[in-house]
């Protein structure tokens, strides 16, 4: 150190000639200057010598309205289905489309042979102009008898006969046209056609298969899955207390559209990127499960979802007034109660009883045990000794970039600048002396 190289310089002219000092004076000199040496080099520490306070990470405590999520299992399911059936009974001849396409509503599908049905719907044709004829024959005739009968040429009994004979024979014409309307409907019946737009499936059958044979045979099915349908469910107990809060204002009503607004949680957990609409509840309870059946619809424009998946439903069923979200790892559960621990204004901690409601994405909901400006601990438990205060700094979540420190905290933290060359040849000569 530069003191104790000019305490030992010093040594000899302490014993010149000019100034003689005996040597024990000269040692006593050389120590008091050394015990001054290692009082300046002793390092600073923390006030009456203890441990600096712990620093532990917490969230101050914000009360506000938050919505009760609920999670509910679910399965998705099309929002139009329909069998394609073979109402006309024939040999298939023609498959007309690609399993698993796109197909519209009235898209021609299967081709079923159609030759005794247009034989059919000639005949019926035949009949139509043998039945005209037959009411135009019955119509001379009465024209003919009018002028008779009113003449009394003719008995009224023959003019009642003729007139019977027209009106019989306009009866057969619509008797005729009936069965080649039916002629033609079971000849469009041999053109299978798409009741629905949607998507189609496999076949069920192939050509050279007999169909509709007695019943009407499935061909293949029809799914429209844009918009998707999810039916789910909740118990009976939970939906009655529910209400029970909400009569009581415990709770307040979900409003607006977050009330009719659910997400869709897909199996690996993650969320579908689009949200639904509640359609309905359902007024009874299921007497063999206690379940009430709710129903909501979800936009699939992508088919990404499909009929059939099991998935959760999440929905917002009401608001709980002056709660607060706290992370999980901050509530300590247990048989005795729920409880968090909480930084007084002096640095001490306490253990707090809360009453804790719903999970929501890691946090549980709070309902009650703190008030707002409260800070609660959630990281930095293992540090904690005994009574010793502890110094509450902000906890970030895992994986979110810290905050920008303040300019003082920057100047403080960073490395000191080094000296101008002039600065340095000034100091230069002092050290050396």
């Amino acid at each position: 150190m530069p003191a104790l190289r000019i305490a030992i310089s010093a040594i000899p002219f302490l014993r010149t000639a000019r100034h003689p000092l005996p040597l024990a004076s000269a040692a006593l000199s050389l120590s008091l200057l050394l015990a001054a040496c290692g009082q300046q080099a002793a390092p600073a520490g923390p006030p009456g010598g203890g441990m600096p306070p712990a620093e532990v990470g917490v969230v101050t405590v914000t009360p506000g309205d938050i919505g009760l999520q609920t999670e509910l299992p679910g399965r998705l399911e099309a929002s139009r289905v329909a069998q394609v059936r073979a109402r006309a009974a024939g040999i298939l001849q023609q498959r007309l489309f690609r399993e698993g396409s796109d197909v519209s509503a009235g898209q021609p599908l299967y081709r079923i042979d159609p030759a005794p049905y247009a034989a059919a719907y000639a005949s019926a044709q035949a009949s139509i102009a043998r039945a005209e004829a037959n009411v135009g024959a019955a119509t001379s005739l009465v024209e003919r008898y009018k002028p008779l009968v009113e003449a009394n040429a003719i008995s009224k009994q023959d003019y009642a006969n003729a007139v019977a004979a027209q009106k019989q024979a306009e009866a057969d014409l619509a008797v005729a046209r009936a069965a080649t309307q039916n002629a033609r409907i079971n000849l469009d019946y041999a053109s299978v056609t798409a009741p629905i737009s949607g998507r189609i499936g496999r076949s069920l059958v192939t050509e050279g298969a007999l169909v509709g044979q007695g019943e009407a045979t499935p061909l293949a099915l029809i799914q429209q899955t844009d918009p998707m349908y999810i039916n789910f469910t909740q118990s009976a107990g939970e939906t009655m207390a529910l209400r029970r809060a909400l009569d009581a204002g415990r709770l307040k009503r979900a409003t607006g559209a977050e009330a009719a607004s659910v997400r869709v949680i897909l199996e690996d957990g993650t969320e579908y990127p689009r949200a639904g609409r509640l359609l309905f509840s359902d007024l009874s309870v299921d007497p063999s499960t206690g379940q009430v059946t709710l129903r909501a619809e979800v936009p699939n424009p992508g088919g990404a979802l499909l009929p059939g998946l099991y998935v959760r439903v999440r929905l917002e069923q009401a608001k709980a007034g002056n709660a607060v979200l706290l992370p999980q790892q901050a509530v300590t559960r247990s048989g005795q109660g729920d409880s968090v621990m909480v930084v007084g204004t002096d640095g001490k901690v306490s253990p707090r009883p809360v009453k804790v409601g719903d999970a929501q994405n890691g946090q549980w909901v709070i309902l009650d045990g703190l008030k707002a400006g409260e800070q609660v601990m959630v990281d930095g438990f293992q540090k904690l000794r005994g009574d010793a205060p502890v110094k509450p700094v902000p906890w970030q979540r895992p994986g979110t970039p810290p905050a920008k420190a303040d300019a003082a905290s920057a100047r403080a933290s960073a490395p000191a600048a080094p000296a101008a060359p002039g600065a340095r040849a000034a100091s230069a000569p002092a050290a050396k002396s």
